[in-house]
């Protein structure tokens, strides 16, 4: 398992190969084992298989190819809905519609999504994550028909890898693990860390596709920029808001 982890890669190719509903179930008892916030369960799980319904979903994602060529797509979301019904159906007052509920509820959704997606790696499947899932939360939540107090946290794409893909760099631990207290990081540290990053070939490479001088550059001028950000946040805090926890 532990090999298997350290080898992992996102999969954004799949074979023309369906997903048996006996394995996703399984996969699914498996993850809904995962921790979570007072045995609540602030989450829900959104499977589409139908080619429609992936169409319809796929502008959301930015018309990611992976969307519809991928067998499965499943949405995890962030849901107190349920958990509010059984206490008003049980004499109990709830108390769920505010922001640190739903940063309950979202952990719980990563925790489920992870602890899925690695059952789903232990059995031959390749998973994608998709980041569009909050931008476009207002989009999905349309789609997908969730109710107030449930929001869209994260999207896979799910299905038997067509290929192999390179494995993508991460920094080296101690660029991320404190001991005891956070250790700020000086300009010594950051060229020594991120200097890997920087020398692959295929970094060199986005920076001269994109005119820039720096790779952090790629990341702050074209790929997250700040119009953006502050644009989608605006989006999600609204879609918090309609949904009621704000």
């Amino acid at each position: 398992m532990i090999e298997g982890l350290k080898n992992r890669r996102t999969v954004r190719k799949y074979l023309e190969k369906d997903i048996s509903d006996k394995l996703l179930t399984e996969l699914l008892e498996v993850a809904c084992r995962a921790s979570n916030t007072g045995n609540m369960q602030l989450y829900s799980i959104v499977i589409t298989r139908d080619t429609e319904q992936k169409k319809r979903l796929a502008p959301a994602h930015f018309n990611q190819s992976m969307v519809t060529t991928a067998p499965v797509v499943i949405t995890f979301c962030a849901d107190v809905n349920r958990f509010v019904r059984w206490c008003a159906q049980r004499n109990a007052e709830p108390g769920f519609d505010n922001f640190q509920t739903f940063m309950a509820a979202v952990i719980d959704s990563m925790l489920v999504a992870q602890t899925f997606c690695n059952a789903a790696e232990d059995n031959g499947l390749g998973i994608c994550y998709l980041g569009t899932t909050t931008y476009n939360a207002d989009k999905i939540i349309e789609i997908l028909n969730l109710p107030s107090l449930v929001v869209p946290i994260t999207t896979i794409t799910l299905g038997y890898p067509d290929g192999l893909p390179a494995q993508v760099e991460r920094l080296p631990l101690e660029a991320i693990v404190h001991n005891e207290k956070y250790k700020d990081y000086t300009a010594d540290d950051i060229n020594l860390y991120y200097e890997a990053k920087e020398s692959l070939a295929e970094n060199k490479k986005f920076i001269a596709e994109n005119n820039k001088e720096t790779l952090a550059q790629v990341f702050t001028d074209v790929r997250y920029t700040k119009k953006n950000n502050e644009y989608f946040s605006e989006v999600f805090l609204k879609v918090l808001k309609d949904q009621g926890f704000m």
